[in-house]
């Protein structure tokens, strides 16, 4: 048997592009591998998002090489970059081709150079699957979004909008419950443009999943503020359902109007407000997580304290900051950067604003009580479990995963509750 293993850089939906190449090369004899140095072929499933990321890539890559490994070069890089050298020099398999990952494999493996960068317009659902994490099915239920930001890669790579069906995607999470899974993560560019191409929307999609029987619990993914404004009351009914985690994704990116326009976001700041607010008034225990950008080429100083103030205001739980990144053949990358030193400053105060609010948040929950998923297992004897606001939750024993334990917050750290 060959065996295969798989490097995975990214967001969740690179993290099931995974999954279901593992799932058919399994299928077809190969043998995955968690150890590198097993591996007669590595899979290197790839990010274009930032410019670190793609660093760390070609590092990696180099590494590989040294070691004599067969490569296959698969996900976003070489998607956006048809003409770059490293895609010449390797096989590449992109995102929407995934299905193509035996036929790829196998001709690596014999010597040859393929490459499959087109669209084979193969939904990527109901496929054979290879968890990372038995008790967590990762579902893209759809390719692309509606948006053109202008520093935006990955765009380049997925594409405009392509939906999957509802009944698709029912059947495929029916399957993922019946088979364990307790955890399903519906994952796009866009959840809150999710069906706009087929005439529904995500809460559609919700409505007919927290119908599927089996004890489950679904995180709802990445939705832009302009999307959801077209179906807030219904999105905030239907995550009151137990069956729905009480947790959102909704990026900010800038605190600034000026800079949104030039970002070519599709909201203003005024909407991200509104839509915070309604979702605290309506669903208190909520968690919400946001995306910074700081130092955006057009962001003043003054631009960038409108950010500082809407954080202040909006409290969001948990917070994902980058300093921004030119990406190759993109419209920002073309803008005068801000001085490093002033992005690295700005990088610094959001970081440590954020760490602030974060600790605040999680001593509120101090002396809360209730039910915890165990998903995984932590470092020395512990035990991580999620609570119905998507809260890490970590025990000092060690407990069987998948179990709901009753707990009682005790203490709480940054990033994380402690309970018994």
């Amino acid at each position: 048997m060959n065996k295969i293993h798989f490097m995975t850089q990214g967001c969740s939906a690179n993290q099931a592009d995974t999954e279901i190449m593992a799932g058919l090369l399994m299928e077809n004899d190969y043998l995955i591998v968690e150890d590198l140095n097993d591996a007669e072929l590595v899979v290197f499933n790839t990010c274009t998002v930032k410019g670190p990321t793609e660093s760390n890539f070609k590092k990696k890559l180099k590494e590989l090489d040294r070691l004599g490994k067969k490569i296959v070069i698969a996900g976003c890089i070489p998607q956006a970059e048809k003409d770059a050298d490293v895609v010449k020099q390797y096989s590449c398999i992109g995102p929407r081709e995934v299905d193509k990952i035996v036929e790829v494999v196998e001709n690596t493996l014999e010597g040859q150079v393929v490459s499959k960068l087109g669209d084979s317009g193969e939904s990527r659902l109901n496929l054979p699957k290879r968890r990372k994490n038995r008790l967590i099915e990762i579902v893209p239920i759809a390719q692309g979004c509606l948006g053109s930001c202008n520093y935006c890669k990955t765009k380049q790579a997925r594409g405009n909008l392509v939906s999957v069906p509802i009944k698709e995607i029912i059947r495929h999470v029916t399957c993922a419950v019946s088979e364990g899974a307790k955890e399903i993560w519906l994952t796009s560019q866009d959840n809150g443009c999710y069906g706009y191409d087929l005439k529904t929307n995500i809460v559609e999609l919700l409505k007919e999943v927290v119908k599927i029987k089996g004890n489950f619990k679904v995180r709802v993914g990445m939705a832009n503020p302009n999307s959801i404004l077209d179906f807030l009351e219904d999105l905030i009914e239907i995550m009151k359902d137990d069956k729905v985690y009480k947790f959102i994704h909704i990026p900010l990116q800038a605190g600034s109007n000026k800079v949104l326009k030039d970002m070519n976001r599709q909201y203003g700041v005024e909407d991200f407000v509104y839509i915070v607010h309604k979702l605290r008034k309506e669903i208190p225990e909520i968690t919400i997580l946001t995306d910074i950008i700081c130092g955006y080429p057009t962001e003043s100083k003054e631009d960038f304290e409108e950010t500082i103030r809407v954080i202040k205001e909006t409290k969001p739980d948990l917070m994902n900051i980058s300093r921004f990144w030119p990406r190759p053949k993109t419209k920002a990358a073309k803008l005068k950067p801000v001085p490093t030193n002033e992005l690295k400053r700005r990088t610094r105060e959001t970081t440590t604003l954020f760490h602030k609010i974060a600790k605040e948040i999680n001593n509120s929950w101090i002396g809360w009580e209730g039910k915890v998923l165990i998903i995984q297992h932590g470092k020395n004897n512990t035990s991580v479990g999620m609570n119905s606001s998507y809260k890490q939750v970590v025990l000092k024993e060690r407990i069987s995963l998948g179990t709901e334990r009753n707990v009682k917050i005790n203490n709480s750290k940054e990033f994380y509750l402690e309970g018994i």
